[in-house]
């Protein structure tokens, strides 16, 4: 399609990648989606260090979109994959997909062979409390406390 003027307009993808490309001090790094790929869930993502990313890894049924920098890998899951949960330590969950104090966004290390870029939190949250030695948070006991 071309414009009265006979320029062609900039598509939504371009655009979004050229205000990336502005990105300043102090704009948040998000984790972007890979070209391709949709997220009709929206994105967050599980930070967890390194080497214990990578003994999560093959515990995992289905992995989605990984990404990592030099200390931590970051796991693609939808969105508040953190309702009712409280991912045990040293994993960090990041709201929007955002990593926080980074200057670029870290490699994608790892791509879903499919259409989402998901991992299943359910699963990885149980593989990081199998590896952390935290009790599930639905598994934890409740008392009753009086008021």
């Amino acid at each position: 399609m071309r414009a009265a003027s006979g320029i062609r307009p900039l598509g939504l993808d371009t655009m979004v990648r050229l205000q990336r490309g502005r990105r300043g001090a102090g704009t948040p790094v998000r984790l972007p989606v890979p070209e391709g790929m949709t997220a009709p869930l929206g994105c967050d993502a599980v930070a967890v260090p390194a080497l214990l990313a990578q003994q999560v890894l093959p515990r995992l049924p289905r992995v989605g979109c990984v990404y990592a920098d030099e200390t931590h890998w970051w796991w693609i899951v939808p969105s508040d994959s953190d309702y009712a949960l409280e991912w045990p330590a040293p994993a960090r969950y990041a709201t929007g997909a955002v990593v926080p104090g980074a200057t670029d966004v870290p490699g994608l290390l790892h791509r879903s062979d499919g259409t989402v870029p998901y991992t299943p939190p359910i699963p990885l949250y149980l593989a990081l409390c199998r590896l952390t030695n935290t009790t599930p948070t639905w598994s934890r006991t409740v008392s009753a406390q009086a008021q």
